[in-house]
């Protein structure tokens, strides 16, 4: 085997699942989760796992050890950065959500300790973000003498507003947890070691209700994001089918019959 190839197979994500949700761990704890080729590779072929799962309704992107990630393994991603891509591997969904689709399912992210640069971009793609209050936030590449190019110059001014974006991403300060919290960067605080407690119950939470109505929530509210008037046009439109499900009749009988729903995403 060639050293790029034992590279390659070293394990730095797990992945578990647990009922309908799946569990990606980034496991590279030795690094700080910094984020290698191998390790961004393994973490598209997770999501990758998630969409084409039947049975996975979402996901919950976690950190071994007690660091999230210190960011970007600079001599590995720079190469790929000079020819102007990022390292992703064939027919795999773009974890970041911003040079291929991330996927229909919604993924809730639990951070903690260190968490720099592409480990916020990838809580901006996440769907919801709870964080421990021991988090670093920073989002720094521009003391680098780089630019964020994982997104966080494109959802950050629209999920804190402009002049609370352009406060952190020009000058590369961190983001305290309070602070991230008041301004809707992170949803939850959750003490430290708890916070993948709270974000497994969320996407419990999540995972109970009708898949079909879930991915449809999201797909429209992602379609609102680039245009309120093209979301509003699909939106009876896309319901229509979703009336004909199992699941909508299963709704229905539910609440006639005064229970919980067990939907089963048909």
């Amino acid at each position: 085997m060639s050293t790029n190839a034992a590279v390659e197979s070293e394990h730095r994500v797990t992945a578990e699942t647990r009922g309908h949700v799946l569990l990606i761990g980034l496991d590279r704890e030795k690094k700080r989760n910094a984020f290698d080729v191998p390790m961004f590779h393994q973490l598209c072929h997770a999501y990758r796992e998630l969409e084409e799962n039947d049975e996975l309704r979402c996901a919950v992107v976690f950190a071994h050890g007690p660091h999230f990630t210190a960011g970007l393994d600079l001599a590995q991603i720079a190469p790929y950065f000079a020819e102007g891509k990022f390292p992703y591997p064939e027919g795999t969904p773009d974890p970041l959500g911003i040079f291929r689709s991330r996927g229909r399912k919604p993924v809730v992210i639990a951070v903690q300790g260190i968490c720099f640069t592409i480990g916020i971009e990838l809580m901006l793609a996440c769907d919801v973000r709870v964080a421990a209050t021991d988090t670093r936030f920073g989002q720094i590449e521009i003391k680098r003498g780089i630019y964020p190019v994982g997104g966080a110059t494109i959802r950050m001014p629209r999920e804190i507003g402009w002049g609370n974006a352009m406060r952190y991403l020009l000058t590369g300060d961190e983001i305290t947890p309070a602070e991230a919290h008041r301004l809707g960067l992170v949803q939850e605080l959750a003490p430290p070691g708890e916070q993948l407690e709270r974000a497994l119950a969320i996407a419990g939470r999540i995972a109970a209700q009708a898949p079909l109505g879930v991915y449809a929530t999201l797909a429209s509210s992602r379609i609102a994001l680039g245009s309120e008037a093209e979301a509003a046009r699909r939106l009876l439109p896309d319901l229509a089918p979703i009336l004909q499900s199992d699941d909508a009749r299963e709704g229905l009988a539910s609440f006639l019959e005064r229970r919980e729903a067990r939907f089963t995403g048909k």
